[in-house]
C-alpha cells in the first residue's frame, strides 16, 4: 500500500538546507521516492545544494534500484554537478569534513 505524498514548500525547504549545509536523498525504492522529480527542481540545483541518489539497499538484490532514483534526478534535470555520488571522492570527504 502507498501513501500519498506530503504537501511541501520545497523552495523553503531548499533555502533552509542551503542556509544548514544539508543535502538532499533521492532514495531509491520504488515504494520510497519521496523527494520526486516535480519536487526537485533546478532551484536545489542553483542554490548549491548536493542530492545524493541512496539506493537504501537491505540487500544485494535491491541494489538494482539504483536504477529509479538515476530516472528521478534525470526527469528533474539535474545537472552532474549536483549529484553527490558524482563528486570526486576528494571533494565528498572535504564537503563532510566541514
Amino acid at each position: 500500500m502507498k501513501r500519498p505524498g506530503y504537501e511541501i514548500d520545497i523552495d523553503r525547504i531548499i533555502l533552509h538546507a542551503k542556509r544548514n549545509g544539508c543535502l538532499f536523498e533521492i532514495n531509491c525504492s520504488p515504494d520510497r521516492l519521496d523527494l520526486s522529480a516535480e519536487n526537485m527542481p533546478g532551484s536545489a540545483d542553483k542554490a548549491g545544494v548536493k542530492i545524493a541518489i541512496s539506493t537504501d539497499a537491505n540487500s544485494v538484490g535491491e541494489f538494482a534500484s539504483v536504477r529509479y532514483g538515476i530516472e528521478q534526478a534525470r526527469r528533474a534535470g539535474l545537472a552532474r554537478t549536483s549529484v553527490l555520488n558524482c563528486m570526486p571522492l576528494y571533494a565528498i570527504l572535504r564537503l563532510f569534513k566541514r
